[in-house]
């Protein structure tokens, strides 16, 4: 059964947030919502009526997505320290071709985010972590990547593990990807700086930045390009 969207986890969280800061509602309409396979809100296209404050018009147009995490698995070769990330690679809409990312995954209102980035990385790279393996690097506010037209905020997180180098390669080109959401998801291993460049989502990019800013390793850093 579908759910209401003023039922919806994410519904319920963006209108509180909307409300907290002032906002007197007019009117919100409902323009069209895509279910999940259970039922859930996925995703809505709204147009919200409503006056900030200081007595203006927000713009009206807002794409609710709710919260989503990501997470930067940093694999590191036990002997020699060099890093690598664990992207995993699938279509996506906004080119319509492959893309590479960090393992993510959209929060509802069953889980914590840090129970769903646990799932997500179980789900997209078959790797078993627990929530105090993952180190949060935006802990004191959410981020919010389209400020002006979407509710998306977004949860960073990293991972590291120490591996050997086979071990590492073995992370290579895994199925991946849940048949009940039609993901069809492979993983891949790059050196750091070579998975970086095949990044093009701004919040991928971001949280190679955050990860390498939080422990410190700046030389790294300094060798970034995009």
């Amino acid at each position: 059964m579908k759910e209401l969207l003023e039922n919806a986890h994410k519904f319920k969280i963006w209108k509180a947030n909307i409300q907290a800061n002032g906002l007197k509602i007019n009117k919100i309409e409902e323009v069209y919502t895509r279910y999940r396979y259970n039922g859930e809100a996925l995703f809505s296209l709204l147009m919200l009526d409503a006056t900030t404050p200081e007595g203006d018009k927000i713009p009206p147009i807002c794409f609710l997505k709710g919260e989503v995490v990501c997470i930067a698995i940093v694999l590191i070769d036990k002997d020699t320290k060099e890093k690598y990330l664990l992207l995993v690679r699938q279509r996506r809409i906004a080119e319509g071709g492959f893309t590479f990312e960090h393992p993510a995954g959209m929060v509802d209102g069953t889980q914590t985010p840090l129970q769903i980035a646990v799932q997500e990385v179980k789900e997209e790279t078959g790797i078993s972590i627990t929530e105090a393996d993952l180190i949060n690097l935006s802990p004191n506010k959410r981020l919010f990547p389209s400020t002006g037209t979407s509710d998306e905020a977004m949860y960073f997180y990293y991972c590291e593990i120490e591996l050997s180098k086979t071990e590492i390669e073995s992370f290579e080109n895994k199925q991946m990807g849940t048949a009940y959401e039609f993901e069809r998801i492979t993983t891949h291993v790059y050196p750091f700086i070579a998975g970086h460049k095949l990044i093009n989502n701004s919040n991928g990019l971001l949280l190679n930045y955050l990860y390498l800013s939080a422990v410190k390793d700046f030389e790294l850093m300094s060798k970034l390009e995009m």
